[in-house]
């Protein structure tokens, strides 16, 4: 079965997104002085002196500008596009971690590298857009498993939730309608492409952002990012942590199936007694004698007042599970993940143990994980 990605990446301002921000006031600055165009670079902040600056740029690179006194420098808001409200600053106030375009001085002499214009964006403008756009996607996003595609209607329906929380929603996409698409093997938002609706497929996962209707099962969307995923829901049969891989036995393919854990792999583990109850829950069952009730276990994962009874408590309680390291496998653990699209080969993007319980009920609780790894609207637990 296919399976989805984490909410960080789409419901976050990107480095791209910066980028291109940037990208374009550097084309606007240009329109009336093309001839005089000087070398330039994007990047980030890394270091800061009496006069200079230190920019690693996106591709790597270092360089270190003297910024005279004569340099323009100027501050913009993330998502700007021109210099129209853009505001004069201080090169006090520069501080590492802003995102920089550098437009290098032409006439300055042989071998100095020297600034003539900077424009920023505030690293904490950037984070405060980051929880803007993530309160967004919570408030105003939807998230689930491909149903049908009509790309000549522009109408896309995806199934979303499990048991008695599981629910059809359809997405109106028009020509306003951003779509994008991860690349193979990727989970990286950056490196994600415009992309067509014909593009996207049954089994898929899709993300997307708009106006809802009052019950949220209909969506007027102004974003969508779509993908092919994977499940895979096995026992460990080895750990390599010098190259940070483990091998699963898939129980679905009964292949051996070698995945990649990354530092951005969103990893966690459930504790006994909540993976019971859950298996319980998943299979329709009652919970058994000595289980906690619901409310109790919603409340150990999500605060005071929650409950299982819909799928959104249930990402909370998985979101708010403590962070395991390939270091707290072993070999012969359960385990379920999302992964990239591959045959025998994957990176993880989600991974679960402690989940015996589960296994006794794959297909539910495999959606159940794809939901949690697309609605979990965490930055660093699945944006995104």
């Amino acid at each position: 079965m296919n399976s989805t990605i984490k909410i960080r990446i789409p419901a976050s301002i990107t480095r791209v997104t910066l980028t291109m921000a940037l990208l374009a006031i550097a084309t606007f600055g240009t329109v009336t002085t093309l001839a005089q165009t000087p070398a330039r670079f994007l990047g980030t902040i890394t270091a800061l002196g009496t006069d200079t600056l230190t920019v690693k740029t996106d591709s790597g690179e270092t360089h270190q500008v003297q910024v005279p006194s004569t340099a323009v420098l100027k501050r913009i808001e993330p998502g700007q596009k021109d210099l129209s409200t853009a505001v004069v600053m201080q090169f006090s106030d520069l501080a590492t971690g802003d995102r920089v375009l550098v437009r290098l001085d032409p006439d300055a002499p042989a071998g100095a590298s020297q600034a003539s214009q900077i424009i920023a964006i505030k690293a904490g403008d950037v984070a405060l857009k980051q929880q803007k756009d993530r309160d967004d996607w919570q408030k105003r996003g939807v998230g689930g498993i491909v149903k049908s595609v009509d790309s000549s209607g522009g109408v896309i329906v995806l199934t979303s939730g499990v048991g008695a929380t599981a629910k059809t929603i359809t997405i109106h996409a028009t020509a306003k309608t951003i779509l994008k698409r991860y690349a193979p093997a990727s989970v990286n938002f950056d490196a994600a492409q415009p992309a067509p609706i014909d593009s996207i497929h049954a089994g898929d996962q899709i993300r997307a952002r708009g106006t809802k209707n009052t019950d949220g099962t209909e969506i007027a969307a102004e974003e969508v990012i779509s993908g092919t995923f994977r499940n895979v829901s096995g026992m460990i049969t080895s750990l390599d942590p010098a190259t940070s891989t483990l091998v699963v036995k898939d129980l679905a393919t009964k292949k051996q199936v070698t995945v990649h854990i990354t530092a951005d792999a969103q990893m966690k583990r459930l504790p006994d007694r909540m993976a019971a109850m859950l298996a319980a829950r998943l299979k329709g069952g009652a919970v058994g004698a000595g289980a906690q009730p619901q409310n109790t276990v919603a409340q150990h994962g999500a605060g005071q007042g929650s409950s299982t009874s819909g799928g959104g408590d249930s990402q909370q309680i998985l979101s708010r599970l403590p962070a395991i390291q390939l270091a707290d496998l072993k070999k012969g653990d359960a385990v379920m993940l999302v992964s990239t699209d591959g045959a025998n080969e994957v990176t993880a993007i989600t991974l679960l143990a402690g989940v015996e319980p589960l296994l006794e009920a794959p297909a539910a609780s495999q959606n159940f994980l794809n939901n949690w790894s697309m609605g979990s609207g965490s930055p660093d637990a699945g944006a995104q």
